[in-house]
Protein backbone atom coordinates (compact mmCIF):
# COMPACT_ATOMS: atom_id res chain seq x y z
CA UNK A 1 0.00 0.00 0.00
CA UNK A 2 1.27 3.80 -0.60
CA UNK A 3 3.22 5.67 1.84
CA UNK A 4 1.05 8.24 4.02
CA UNK A 5 3.48 11.05 2.63
CA UNK A 6 2.46 9.89 -0.73
CA UNK A 7 -2.09 9.96 0.12
CA UNK A 8 -1.17 13.41 1.87
CA UNK A 9 0.34 14.48 -1.76
CA UNK A 10 -2.17 13.65 -3.55
CA UNK A 11 -4.71 14.62 -1.15
CA UNK A 12 -3.57 18.06 -1.53
CA UNK A 13 -3.34 18.35 -5.12
CA UNK A 14 -6.74 17.44 -5.83
CA UNK A 15 -8.07 19.21 -3.13
CA UNK A 16 -9.62 16.80 -0.99
CA UNK A 17 -9.59 15.39 2.20
CA UNK A 18 -6.52 13.22 3.23
CA UNK A 19 -8.08 10.60 5.71
CA UNK A 20 -11.18 10.50 2.86
CA UNK A 21 -8.35 9.32 0.21
CA UNK A 22 -6.68 7.13 2.47
CA UNK A 23 -10.45 5.15 3.27
CA UNK A 24 -10.84 5.29 -0.25
CA UNK A 25 -7.28 3.77 -1.01
CA UNK A 26 -7.53 1.00 1.87
CA UNK A 27 -11.04 -0.01 0.14
CA UNK A 28 -9.72 -0.72 -3.15
CA UNK A 29 -11.89 2.43 -4.57
CA UNK A 30 -8.38 4.49 -5.35
CA UNK A 31 -5.47 3.90 -5.94
CA UNK A 32 -2.04 5.79 -5.72
CA UNK A 33 0.37 5.42 -7.88
CA UNK A 34 4.46 5.25 -7.30
CA UNK A 35 7.01 2.59 -7.10
CA UNK A 36 8.82 2.68 -3.72
CA UNK A 37 12.07 2.91 -5.96
CA UNK A 38 11.28 6.03 -8.13
CA UNK A 39 11.17 9.87 -6.91
CA UNK A 40 8.75 11.03 -8.21
CA UNK A 41 5.88 12.78 -7.50
CA UNK A 42 2.64 10.24 -6.61
CA UNK A 43 -0.40 10.01 -8.55
CA UNK A 44 -4.28 9.61 -7.08
CA UNK A 45 -6.30 7.56 -9.86
CA UNK A 46 -10.43 6.78 -8.82
CA UNK A 47 -13.07 7.71 -6.94
CA UNK A 48 -13.52 11.62 -5.90
CA UNK A 49 -10.37 12.30 -8.05
CA UNK A 50 -9.71 14.38 -11.55
CA UNK A 51 -10.06 11.85 -14.20
CA UNK A 52 -6.57 11.23 -15.42
CA UNK A 53 -5.38 10.32 -19.21
CA UNK A 54 -2.75 8.00 -20.25
CA UNK A 55 -0.83 8.10 -23.61
CA UNK A 56 0.84 4.84 -24.86
CA UNK A 57 4.61 4.95 -26.37
CA UNK A 58 6.69 2.47 -27.57
CA UNK A 59 8.74 1.11 -30.39
CA UNK A 60 8.12 -1.89 -32.90
CA UNK A 61 10.27 -4.22 -34.28
CA UNK A 62 9.92 -2.32 -37.60
CA UNK A 63 9.40 1.34 -36.36
CA UNK A 64 11.60 4.12 -34.20
CA UNK A 65 13.70 4.20 -32.40
CA UNK A 66 14.42 4.45 -28.17
CA UNK A 67 15.00 8.30 -28.62
CA UNK A 68 12.20 8.90 -30.29
CA UNK A 69 9.73 7.26 -28.37
CA UNK A 70 11.32 9.46 -25.28
CA UNK A 71 10.62 12.59 -27.29
CA UNK A 72 7.00 11.40 -28.52
CA UNK A 73 6.64 10.81 -23.94
CA UNK A 74 7.92 13.69 -23.28
CA UNK A 75 5.40 15.31 -26.31
CA UNK A 76 3.02 13.44 -24.38
CA UNK A 77 3.24 15.35 -21.00
CA UNK A 78 3.90 18.46 -22.34
CA UNK A 79 0.23 18.25 -23.75
CA UNK A 80 -1.21 16.98 -20.39
CA UNK A 81 -0.86 13.33 -20.09
CA UNK A 82 -0.53 12.12 -16.29
CA UNK A 83 0.81 8.67 -17.16
CA UNK A 84 3.33 7.11 -19.91
CA UNK A 85 2.85 3.46 -21.06
CA UNK A 86 5.79 2.21 -22.76
CA UNK A 87 4.55 -0.88 -25.29
CA UNK A 88 7.89 -1.71 -27.27
CA UNK A 89 8.16 -4.89 -28.49
CA UNK A 90 10.93 -6.08 -30.14
CA UNK A 91 15.25 -6.37 -29.48
CA UNK A 92 15.15 -2.92 -28.40
CA UNK A 93 12.52 -2.73 -25.36
CA UNK A 94 14.52 -3.42 -22.31
CA UNK A 95 16.35 -0.11 -23.83
CA UNK A 96 13.42 1.49 -24.89
CA UNK A 97 12.64 1.51 -20.81
CA UNK A 98 15.70 2.05 -19.67
CA UNK A 99 15.34 5.58 -21.38
CA UNK A 100 12.04 6.65 -20.67
CA UNK A 101 12.68 5.96 -17.08
CA UNK A 102 15.34 7.60 -17.11
CA UNK A 103 13.85 10.61 -18.76
CA UNK A 104 10.50 10.56 -17.61
CA UNK A 105 9.32 12.41 -13.98
CA UNK A 106 5.72 11.06 -14.25
CA UNK A 107 4.31 6.91 -13.69
CA UNK A 108 5.31 4.87 -16.10
CA UNK A 109 3.66 1.62 -17.04
CA UNK A 110 4.05 -1.47 -19.18
CA UNK A 111 2.76 -5.22 -20.29
CA UNK A 112 5.48 -7.30 -19.07
CA UNK A 113 4.18 -10.28 -21.03
CA UNK A 114 5.35 -8.29 -24.19
CA UNK A 115 8.82 -8.98 -23.27
CA UNK A 116 8.38 -12.51 -21.88
CA UNK A 117 6.86 -13.56 -25.11
CA UNK A 118 9.56 -11.67 -27.41
CA UNK A 119 12.38 -13.32 -25.57
CA UNK A 120 11.10 -16.42 -25.78
CA UNK A 121 8.07 -16.78 -27.78
CA UNK A 122 5.72 -20.20 -26.99
CA UNK A 123 8.38 -21.55 -25.04
CA UNK A 124 8.08 -19.06 -22.28
CA UNK A 125 7.08 -20.70 -18.85
CA UNK A 126 5.71 -19.28 -15.50
CA UNK A 127 9.12 -18.77 -14.29
CA UNK A 128 10.22 -16.73 -16.98
CA UNK A 129 7.07 -14.53 -17.23
CA UNK A 130 7.56 -13.79 -13.40
CA UNK A 131 11.13 -13.03 -13.86
CA UNK A 132 10.51 -10.16 -16.24
CA UNK A 133 7.59 -8.96 -14.35
CA UNK A 134 9.78 -8.80 -10.91
CA UNK A 135 12.81 -7.03 -13.01
CA UNK A 136 10.39 -4.68 -14.71
CA UNK A 137 9.43 -3.79 -10.90
CA UNK A 138 12.88 -3.48 -10.11
CA UNK A 139 13.81 -1.02 -12.41
CA UNK A 140 10.90 0.84 -11.15
CA UNK A 141 8.02 0.73 -13.27
CA UNK A 142 4.82 2.49 -11.52
CA UNK A 143 1.98 -0.14 -12.83
CA UNK A 144 2.07 -3.11 -15.08
CA UNK A 145 -1.09 -4.32 -17.44
CA UNK A 146 -1.51 -7.90 -16.03
CA UNK A 147 -3.54 -10.20 -18.27
CA UNK A 148 -4.80 -12.43 -15.38
CA UNK A 149 -8.34 -12.78 -16.66
CA UNK A 150 -8.10 -14.64 -19.95
CA UNK A 151 -8.30 -18.29 -18.82
CA UNK A 152 -7.65 -21.14 -20.54
CA UNK A 153 -11.36 -22.20 -21.39
CA UNK A 154 -12.08 -18.40 -22.78
CA UNK A 155 -9.42 -19.39 -25.37
CA UNK A 156 -10.96 -22.54 -26.28
CA UNK A 157 -14.37 -20.97 -26.79
CA UNK A 158 -12.50 -18.52 -29.38
CA UNK A 159 -12.20 -21.14 -32.17
CA UNK A 160 -15.33 -20.50 -33.95
CA UNK A 161 -16.74 -17.62 -32.00
CA UNK A 162 -19.12 -15.12 -33.47
CA UNK A 163 -16.92 -12.37 -32.74
CA UNK A 164 -15.66 -10.03 -35.58
CA UNK A 165 -12.69 -9.31 -34.08
CA UNK A 166 -11.76 -12.63 -31.65
CA UNK A 167 -8.89 -10.78 -30.06
CA UNK A 168 -7.60 -7.39 -30.41
CA UNK A 169 -5.06 -7.42 -27.47
CA UNK A 170 -1.28 -8.39 -28.56
CA UNK A 171 -0.60 -9.92 -24.90
CA UNK A 172 -3.68 -11.41 -24.21
CA UNK A 173 -3.46 -12.97 -27.91
CA UNK A 174 0.24 -14.38 -26.78
CA UNK A 175 -1.30 -15.95 -23.85
CA UNK A 176 -4.45 -17.43 -25.88
CA UNK A 177 -2.03 -19.00 -28.25
CA UNK A 178 0.64 -20.27 -25.39
CA UNK A 179 -2.27 -22.05 -23.75
CA UNK A 180 -3.78 -23.87 -26.64
CA UNK A 181 -0.75 -24.80 -27.14
CA UNK A 182 0.41 -26.06 -24.26
CA UNK A 183 -2.89 -27.00 -22.58
CA UNK A 184 -1.67 -24.99 -18.96
CA UNK A 185 -3.35 -22.80 -17.71
CA UNK A 186 -2.77 -18.57 -17.75
CA UNK A 187 0.36 -18.09 -15.18
CA UNK A 188 -0.86 -14.69 -14.17
CA UNK A 189 -4.18 -16.41 -13.21
CA UNK A 190 -2.88 -20.15 -11.96
CA UNK A 191 -0.09 -18.15 -9.51
CA UNK A 192 -1.79 -14.53 -8.84
CA UNK A 193 -0.72 -15.17 -5.50
CA UNK A 194 2.81 -14.71 -6.78
CA UNK A 195 2.19 -11.83 -8.75
CA UNK A 196 0.47 -10.26 -5.74
CA UNK A 197 3.49 -10.97 -3.33
CA UNK A 198 5.66 -9.14 -6.57
CA UNK A 199 3.35 -5.99 -6.57
CA UNK A 200 3.11 -5.55 -2.56
CA UNK A 201 7.11 -5.39 -2.39
CA UNK A 202 7.68 -2.77 -4.90
CA UNK A 203 3.71 -0.95 -4.10
CA UNK A 204 3.35 -1.54 -8.06
CA UNK A 205 -0.04 -1.21 -9.10
CA UNK A 206 -1.73 -3.72 -11.00
CA UNK A 207 -4.14 -2.92 -14.05
CA UNK A 208 -5.86 -5.83 -14.79
CA UNK A 209 -5.57 -6.42 -18.82
CA UNK A 210 -8.91 -6.77 -20.59
CA UNK A 211 -7.25 -9.24 -23.19
CA UNK A 212 -10.79 -10.31 -24.41
CA UNK A 213 -12.59 -6.55 -24.38
CA UNK A 214 -14.34 -5.86 -27.76
CA UNK A 215 -12.57 -4.69 -30.83
CA UNK A 216 -15.62 -3.75 -32.43
CA UNK A 217 -18.89 -2.91 -31.92
CA UNK A 218 -20.64 -6.13 -32.76
CA UNK A 219 -18.79 -7.67 -29.91
CA UNK A 220 -19.24 -4.80 -26.96
CA UNK A 221 -20.93 -6.51 -24.01
CA UNK A 222 -20.95 -10.56 -25.26
CA UNK A 223 -19.84 -13.21 -23.78
CA UNK A 224 -15.88 -13.03 -23.48
CA UNK A 225 -16.04 -9.41 -22.44
CA UNK A 226 -18.39 -9.99 -19.62
CA UNK A 227 -17.00 -13.51 -18.51
CA UNK A 228 -13.69 -12.13 -17.97
CA UNK A 229 -14.30 -9.12 -16.46
CA UNK A 230 -16.43 -11.05 -13.94
CA UNK A 231 -12.83 -13.00 -13.38
CA UNK A 232 -11.03 -9.74 -12.87
CA UNK A 233 -14.17 -8.64 -10.37
CA UNK A 234 -13.18 -12.26 -8.33
CA UNK A 235 -9.07 -11.45 -8.69
CA UNK A 236 -9.76 -7.51 -7.51
CA UNK A 237 -11.25 -9.03 -4.30
CA UNK A 238 -7.92 -11.17 -4.13
CA UNK A 239 -6.00 -8.28 -4.14
CA UNK A 240 -7.69 -6.43 -1.54
CA UNK A 241 -7.29 -9.05 0.98
CA UNK A 242 -3.97 -9.00 0.42
CA UNK A 243 -3.28 -5.07 0.60
CA UNK A 244 -2.64 -5.19 -3.08
CA UNK A 245 -3.54 -1.51 -5.20
CA UNK A 246 -5.59 -2.71 -8.60
CA UNK A 247 -6.84 -0.54 -11.36
CA UNK A 248 -9.37 -2.38 -13.64
CA UNK A 249 -9.24 -2.47 -17.64
CA UNK A 250 -12.09 -1.67 -20.26
CA UNK A 251 -13.23 -1.50 -23.72
CA UNK A 252 -12.22 -0.92 -26.39
CA UNK A 253 -15.01 -0.41 -28.87
CA UNK A 254 -18.68 0.50 -27.64
CA UNK A 255 -22.01 2.00 -28.85
CA UNK A 256 -22.62 5.34 -27.49
CA UNK A 257 -25.68 3.70 -25.81
CA UNK A 258 -24.32 1.40 -24.02
CA UNK A 259 -20.97 2.92 -22.02
CA UNK A 260 -22.86 4.12 -19.01
CA UNK A 261 -24.92 0.73 -18.29
CA UNK A 262 -21.69 -0.77 -18.56
CA UNK A 263 -19.14 1.50 -16.49
CA UNK A 264 -21.69 1.21 -13.49
CA UNK A 265 -21.48 -3.19 -13.91
CA UNK A 266 -18.31 -2.97 -14.09
CA UNK A 267 -18.46 -0.54 -10.87
CA UNK A 268 -20.03 -2.95 -8.99
CA UNK A 269 -18.34 -6.15 -10.43
CA UNK A 270 -15.13 -5.20 -9.26
CA UNK A 271 -16.62 -3.16 -6.05
CA UNK A 272 -15.87 0.48 -7.26
CA UNK A 273 -12.39 0.00 -8.23
CA UNK A 274 -10.62 2.52 -10.57
CA UNK A 275 -11.53 1.92 -14.08
CA UNK A 276 -9.21 2.46 -17.31
CA UNK A 277 -10.63 2.50 -20.40
CA UNK A 278 -9.37 2.43 -24.06
CA UNK A 279 -11.70 5.15 -25.39
CA UNK A 280 -14.08 3.78 -25.87
CA UNK A 281 -14.23 4.26 -29.61
CA UNK A 282 -18.16 4.45 -30.34
CA UNK A 283 -17.90 3.82 -34.00
CA UNK A 284 -15.43 1.85 -36.37
CA UNK A 285 -15.32 4.10 -38.97
CA UNK A 286 -13.35 6.34 -37.91
CA UNK A 287 -9.70 5.45 -39.48
CA UNK A 288 -7.88 8.56 -39.51
CA UNK A 289 -9.69 10.52 -36.85
CA UNK A 290 -9.80 7.39 -34.02
CA UNK A 291 -9.04 9.98 -31.43
CA UNK A 292 -12.05 12.18 -31.92
CA UNK A 293 -14.46 8.75 -31.73
CA UNK A 294 -12.53 7.72 -28.53
CA UNK A 295 -12.86 11.15 -26.91
CA UNK A 296 -17.10 11.12 -27.53
CA UNK A 297 -17.29 7.50 -25.82
CA UNK A 298 -14.67 8.65 -23.07
CA UNK A 299 -16.11 11.49 -22.65
CA UNK A 300 -19.39 9.87 -21.55
CA UNK A 301 -17.38 7.46 -19.78
CA UNK A 302 -15.61 9.70 -17.34
CA UNK A 303 -19.09 11.33 -16.62
CA UNK A 304 -20.61 7.71 -15.79
CA UNK A 305 -17.63 7.16 -13.17
CA UNK A 306 -14.55 5.74 -15.19
CA UNK A 307 -11.19 7.19 -13.34
CA UNK A 308 -8.51 6.90 -16.26
CA UNK A 309 -8.63 7.31 -19.84
CA UNK A 310 -5.93 5.34 -22.52
CA UNK A 311 -5.81 7.77 -25.17
CA UNK A 312 -6.10 6.99 -28.61
CA UNK A 313 -4.41 8.23 -31.74
CA UNK A 314 -5.76 9.11 -35.37
CA UNK A 315 -3.09 6.40 -36.63
CA UNK A 316 -4.77 3.96 -33.86
CA UNK A 317 -5.94 1.22 -36.89
CA UNK A 318 -3.17 1.54 -39.19
CA UNK A 319 0.46 2.49 -37.50
CA UNK A 320 2.56 3.50 -34.62
CA UNK A 321 2.01 6.90 -34.01
CA UNK A 322 4.31 10.20 -34.41
CA UNK A 323 4.45 13.12 -32.48
CA UNK A 324 1.63 15.01 -34.09
CA UNK A 325 -0.47 12.22 -33.13
CA UNK A 326 0.61 11.73 -29.65
CA UNK A 327 -0.44 15.62 -29.08
CA UNK A 328 -3.90 15.29 -31.04
CA UNK A 329 -4.44 11.90 -28.83
CA UNK A 330 -3.55 13.12 -25.61
CA UNK A 331 -5.63 16.91 -26.07
CA UNK A 332 -8.89 14.86 -27.51
CA UNK A 333 -8.82 12.81 -24.15
CA UNK A 334 -7.70 15.45 -21.29
CA UNK A 335 -11.08 17.46 -23.24
CA UNK A 336 -12.88 14.29 -22.64
CA UNK A 337 -11.78 13.81 -19.34
CA UNK A 338 -12.46 17.65 -18.67
CA UNK A 339 -16.11 17.16 -19.54
CA UNK A 340 -16.48 14.03 -17.87
CA UNK A 341 -15.22 15.81 -14.53
CA UNK A 342 -18.10 19.01 -14.97
CA UNK A 343 -20.41 16.16 -14.89
CA UNK A 344 -18.68 13.62 -12.52
CA UNK A 345 -17.39 16.29 -9.92
CA UNK A 346 -18.56 19.59 -10.88
CA UNK A 347 -15.63 20.76 -11.67
CA UNK A 348 -16.48 24.07 -13.76
CA UNK A 349 -14.14 26.37 -12.43
CA UNK A 350 -11.56 27.13 -15.51
CA UNK A 351 -15.24 26.91 -17.73
CA UNK A 352 -16.77 29.74 -16.53
CA UNK A 353 -13.33 31.54 -16.35
CA UNK A 354 -12.84 31.04 -19.82
CA UNK A 355 -16.53 32.12 -20.43
CA UNK A 356 -16.75 35.31 -18.54
CA UNK A 357 -13.30 36.48 -20.47
CA UNK A 358 -15.24 35.45 -24.13
CA UNK A 359 -17.53 38.18 -22.58
CA UNK A 360 -15.17 40.70 -21.94
CA UNK A 361 -12.79 39.81 -25.30
CA UNK A 362 -10.52 38.91 -22.35
CA UNK A 363 -7.88 37.86 -24.89
CA UNK A 364 -4.73 37.42 -22.88
CA UNK A 365 -6.62 35.20 -20.19
CA UNK A 366 -8.10 33.05 -23.12
CA UNK A 367 -4.90 31.94 -24.38
CA UNK A 368 -4.00 31.07 -21.16
CA UNK A 369 -6.14 28.18 -21.40
CA UNK A 370 -5.49 26.99 -24.76
CA UNK A 371 -4.12 23.53 -25.28
CA UNK A 372 -1.42 23.82 -27.47
CA UNK A 373 1.59 26.66 -27.83
CA UNK A 374 0.87 27.33 -31.86
CA UNK A 375 -2.98 28.03 -30.87
CA UNK A 376 -1.85 30.04 -27.72
CA UNK A 377 0.25 32.46 -29.96
CA UNK A 378 -2.55 32.90 -32.62
CA UNK A 379 -4.81 33.87 -29.93
CA UNK A 380 -2.08 36.32 -28.50
CA UNK A 381 -1.72 37.85 -32.07
CA UNK A 382 -5.29 37.89 -32.39
CA UNK A 383 -5.15 40.46 -29.02
CA UNK A 384 -1.69 42.55 -30.10
CA UNK A 385 -3.92 42.76 -33.65
CA UNK A 386 -7.38 43.93 -34.71
CA UNK A 387 -9.19 41.40 -32.51
CA UNK A 388 -11.11 38.76 -33.62
CA UNK A 389 -11.64 38.15 -37.74
CA UNK A 390 -15.22 36.29 -37.07
CA UNK A 391 -18.13 39.23 -37.00
CA UNK A 392 -17.09 42.09 -37.59
CA UNK A 393 -19.66 44.97 -36.35
CA UNK A 394 -21.83 42.16 -36.17
CA UNK A 395 -19.88 40.78 -32.36
CA UNK A 396 -22.36 39.93 -30.08
CA UNK A 397 -19.86 40.99 -27.68
CA UNK A 398 -19.12 43.98 -28.00
CA UNK A 399 -22.65 45.09 -29.02
CA UNK A 400 -23.85 43.36 -25.71
CA UNK A 401 -21.59 45.28 -23.43
CA UNK A 402 -23.07 48.43 -24.46
CA UNK A 403 -26.50 47.42 -22.82
CA UNK A 404 -26.01 44.82 -20.40
CA UNK A 405 -23.77 45.35 -17.06
CA UNK A 406 -22.47 42.19 -16.00
CA UNK A 407 -23.17 41.45 -12.37
CA UNK A 408 -19.21 40.75 -11.91
CA UNK A 409 -18.97 44.77 -12.49
CA UNK A 410 -21.87 45.69 -10.68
Amino acid sequence: MPEQSDIDYVAQEEGVDASKLANLVRAGRAVVVRNLRRSIKPLGIGEGLRTKVNANVGLSPRASTPEKEVKKALVALKHGADTIMDLSTGPYLKKTLSAILRHIDAPIGTVPVYQAFGERGFDMTSDSIFRVIEDQCKKGVDFITVHCGIKREYAKKLRGCDRLIPITSKGGAALAAWMLRTGEENPLYADYDHLLDIAREYNVVLSLGDALRPAALHDAGDFFQMAELKTLGELTKRSRERGVQVIVEGPGHMPLDMIEKHVREQKKICGGAPYYVLGPLVTDTALGYDHISGAIGGAIAAASGVDFLCYVTPSEHYSLPGEDDVKRGVIASKIAAHAGDIVKLGKRGEDDTISEARSHLDWHTMARYAMDEATKQRVLEIADSEPCTMCGDLCAMKISQSFVVSKKKR
